[in-house]
């Protein structure tokens, strides 16, 4: 086995960025070299096994991206936008592939995340479950089959705290079904329903955003027919899946080339990129 791959985890302290840590300790692949928190947490300064009330491993929080990153070879990002933008930047300089699990991206954001992606790899997806993008791939295709007269909803549930709907996994799944008919999503979303709406407008793709209690995550997309419905369906019970995911994502993003990619090229289902 050659020499471990060189991890950076941002916003170490959250439930995400632990998860991310315990990825990384079970992994004889990566080895931890850098951890961040937002800056006034009291967790920066501090050796980050000290922190977490274990013993002393030699990796110091910092308050930003720029130590952190300095020897990583890849760096997983579940923050925020704006904390994803700045270790997007530094990542970009110090050719680390950054692995990006952040939601609530903007247009803006991402054109900022394609000019990073020409000096390092950029691995971007709302989902690292391969159970999500094996779904992803099912609804692009089947929107592609069914045609326009079949109506698509993307239903989403997840535990009380998040903070952001529709999740980035719905959107993601929404895209796919967009693409699968030849659209843009932005063209043919329904982001809510309140009211005295009218009539569902033909061809557009819905959303429904479900919150409560400790649900880690359901996804539903349903193609609705005359006479009969398809529900395609994932569950997710278990946080460790996305982190194990994003290290995956990591260790194969350690040597390419810099660049755009999803967990669709990570785990080779991108039908595009198929013979």
């Amino acid at each position: 086995m050659g020499e471990p791959t060189k991890i950076a985890i941002t916003g170490v302290s959250g439930r995400m960025g632990q998860m991310l840590l315990r990825a990384v300790d079970e992994s004889n692949a990566a080895e931890l070299v850098g951890v961040t928190e937002r800056q006034g947490h009291d967790w920066i300064g501090r050796d980050i096994g000290e922190a977490m009330g274990l013993a002393p491993r030699g990796v110091i929080v910092q308050d930003g991206p720029l130590k952190a990153l300095q020897n990583a070879h890849a760096v997983l990002d579940f923050t925020t936008p704006e904390a994803t933008l700045a270790t997007a930047e530094i990542a970009a300089q110090v050719r680390a592939a950054h692995v990006i699990g952040t939601t609530g991206l903007s247009e803006s954001d991402l054109a900022k995340l394609e000019a990073a992606a020409r000096h390092a790899p950029v691995i971007r997806s709302g989902n690292f479950s391969l159970g999500v993008n094996l779904l992803t791939v099912l609804a692009r295709q089947a929107a592609a089959a069914l045609g326009e007269e079949f109506d698509i909803e993307v239903v989403e549930m997840h535990h009380r705290h998040k903070v952001d709907a529709p999740s980035g996994t719905a959107l993601m799944l929404g895209e796919a079904a967009a693409e699968g008919r030849g659209r843009k999503l932005a063209d043919i979303r329904d982001a809510a329903r309140e009211g005295i709406t009218g009539a569902r407008t033909a061809g557009h793709i819905g959303f429904a955003a479900l919150r409560g209690g400790d649900v880690v995550g359901e996804h539903e997309v349903i193609f609705a027919g005359a006479g009969e419905r398809i529900v395609l369906k994932h569950i997710a019970s278990d946080r460790m899946l996305f982190a194990r995911g994003a290290l995956k994502a990591a260790l194969w993003g350690h040597h390419r080339k810099p660049g755009q990619y999803s967990m669709l090229d990570v785990l080779g289902l991108d039908v595009s990129k198929m013979a």
